[in-house]
């Protein structure tokens, strides 16, 4: 790892000279005046004084080299159509988008809410705010009225543009009775709003407010829109995530920083060459979204694509058609993704010639071994594991493939990545503990370029929660559990607040998870902590079978859970077996793939189940409340 080890100490003991060498990977209009501003410690200001442009540096840079090249391919199998637009295609739209945003007062520093599907004018929109030097704010298009009107404000925009409708698994999903919805719950109302009609659903305008993109855009013609220079710490965007206390953070992340950061993780752990097509299977709706369907690929002068559908419609061969088709070099997906095609025959892979693919990463959530095992079969490719949060913007921990070629170990993500000093620290006393003990992952101060500059107008908020954690040190807590070993890989165990503590015994529930999809008839699992009176709390858990017969009868289940128990006492011990195995079709999740843990703990203790404002099927949390009640 000599290689690896001399790049990361360098990173974070010499980070002036390493992030001043990698700051010549994007244009500057102005250099910076010094790599680091450290006088405002928790905060730190990447690159003061320098100005450049985050749209600048995706498409225009790139008009001399790679205009004809494609830039960015839309896929839809919802709607049954594909567009290609190359970089100068991409350039005159932005410029339009960003001519029709000039034309109704927003300026920079102004904030743009994007409501959107995933239709080519969403990034239109993203790169022109960024363009003008705006702010925007991508909501993900499954939020429900209440939700998207405290982000509106919270943000406090100037316009929002939207669409009638997107479509999900052949149903279409109308945008715009939301968005007039949340508008009207909001005590902050936008100027004006400018609608994307698709034809999907039809919808009356709001006369003054409401704007139609297709007039907008005959209206500003073919007008040129020069790139604002901003200041390398000029926030670029702001991206809603959970908190603790049911109101959303808004990540604020800078311009220069980010963009460094992108470029520098192309090249050293995505290994994506110019010229070649990355596909992101992810929404721009998400962090993954942003860094790497939009910014990361196109900085990096890729192509990128974008698509609008399912990994199992119209069959689970699509993605790998898609890969196909555009020769896809580097692909980016979940683990939930692969999960679900855990269920359907390899030949839909076998059978696609996948012959430009070099890798497959995954991330979004933990990896466990059976799945990473079984796609890299399947493929034949190397998969690659990276981890890493919202607020941090691209990975914290990974393999720096560009840099060293690693050996990926079973079940983790990887070592740290470019500028993250991550230790794993015990909870109550915030030291470090050895290789091979449970602590919270915790990365020094300064976090690296890239990561978020603060919560949006809440400077308080963004040190209260994130560089608070400890009394003895200050340091930014992730809130996951995590172990690593003597070479310094770290594996993540879950979430701070999902450990299960039986009888005094603290459990991850990725652990347990992780033991029970080693399983060769279960395809997915969720595992939460249920309040148990004797033991404080046991584990439950719900099973997707691979085959639905294992599960029909009585009878059935009560012998794939007695060997599913009795893989966990193996692997794990007796105090990890699950207090009961319930079976279902499906397990709950939001859109873009998450599992509704809290949803699930909740209707095992009886209570009412949270937020569901981004569920996708309703019919699976139906499920698991009929499994409580009709399995033993």
């Amino acid at each position: 790892m000599a290689e690896y080890s001399a790049y990361h100490r360098r990173s974070v003991e010499q980070p002036q000279e390493f992030w001043a060498e990698k700051a010549a990977l994007i244009d500057w209009h102005r250099p910076f005046d010094r790599v680091l501003d450290a006088g405002r410690k928790p905060f730190a200001a990447w690159f003061p004084g320098g100005l450049t442009n985050l749209c600048h540096n995706a498409v225009d840079r790139h008009l001399a080299t790679r205009g004809a090249q494609p830039a960015l391919v839309w896929e839809s199998t919802e709607v049954d159509r594909s567009r290609s637009y190359s970089y100068a295609e991409l350039h005159q739209e932005v410029q339009r988008m960003a001519a029709i945003l000039l034309r109704h007062g927003v300026g920079q520093g102004d904030r743009v809410l994007i409501y959107m599907p995933m239709i080519p004018e969403a990034v239109f929109a993203m790169l022109a705010c960024v363009r003008i030097g705006a702010i925007h704010s991508v909501v993900f298009g499954g939020f429900a009225a209440l939700s998207l009107a405290t982000r509106i404000d919270d943000a406090t925009p100037k316009m929002v543009i939207s669409s009638d409708a997107g479509s999900r698994a052949g149903r279409v999903v109308p945008y715009k009775p939301l968005l007039d919805e949340a508008i009207e719950r909001a005590t902050h109302k936008p100027g004006h709003v400018l609608m994307v009609d698709r034809g999907l659903q039809p919808f009356t305008p709001l006369p003054g407010r409401d704007l139609d993109y297709a007039a907008e855009r005959a209206a500003v013609g073919d007008r040129e829109v020069p790139c604002a220079w901003v200041e390398a710490t000029h926030p670029s965007y702001i991206l809603y995530t959970s908190g603790t206390t049911g109101r959303p953070k808004g990540v604020q992340r800078d311009t220069g920083g980010y963009a460094v950061a992108l470029a520098t993780s192309m090249r050293d752990i995505f290994c994506g060459s110019p010229g070649g097509t990355y596909f992101c299977t992810s929404d721009i709706g998400w962090v993954v979204g942003h860094s790497y369907i939009v910014y990361g690929p196109l900085i990096h002068g890729m192509t990128t694509v974008l698509y609008e559908g399912t990994p199992v419609r119209p069959d689970a061969g699509i993605l790998w058609r898609l890969a196909e088709k555009h020769r896809a070099q580097v692909m980016f997906s979940s683990p939930t993704a692969v999960r679900v095609l855990k269920r359907f025959d390899t030949a839909f892979m076998r059978e696609r010639d996948l012959s430009s693919l070099e890798r497959l990463f995954l991330a979004g959530e933990p990896l466990d071994e059976p799945t990473a095992s079984w796609i890299a079969e399947a493929l034949g490719k190397p998969v690659v594991d990276n981890y890493w949060q919202t607020e941090t913007g691209w990975p914290i921990l990974g393999i720096p493939a560009g840099v060293q070629a690693l050996e990926p170990k079973p079940g983790s993500p990887g070592v740290a990545m470019p500028g993250y000093k991550v230790g794993i620290l015990d909870e109550l006393s915030g030291e470090p503990v050895p290789p091979g003990q449970k602590g919270v992952l915790a990365i020094e101060w300064p976090l690296p370029p890239g990561c978020m500059q603060t919560v949006w107008g809440d400077d308080k908020r963004f040190v209260d929660t994130y560089w608070s954690t400890f009394a003895t040190r200050q340091v930014y807590s992730t809130f996951d559990w995590g172990v690593a070993d003597e070479r310094g890989y770290v594996t993540i165990l879950g979430r701070t607040d999902d450990v299960i503590n039986v009888a005094g015994h603290r459990l991850g529930t990725r652990e347990i998870e992780e033991s029970i999809s080693s399983h060769a008839a279960v395809a997915e699992v969720a595992v939460v902590g249920a309040a148990d009176e004797l033991k404080g709390q046991q584990a439950v858990a719900f099973v997707v079978p691979r085959d639905a017969t294992r599960a029909a009868s009585a009878e059935a289940r009560a012998e794939l859970a007695a060997q599913i128990m009795q893989t966990v006492q193996a692997q794990l011990g007796a105090v990890a077996r699950p207090a009961r195995v319930l079976f279902v079709s499906m397990l709950p999740k939001t859109r873009s793939g998450k599992l509704l843990r809290r949803s699930i703990q909740a209707l095992c203790e009886q209570r009412a189940p949270g937020d569901l404002t981004t569920l996708e099927d309703p019919t699976a949390l139906e499920q698991i409340r009929g499994a409580l009640v009709s399995q033993p």
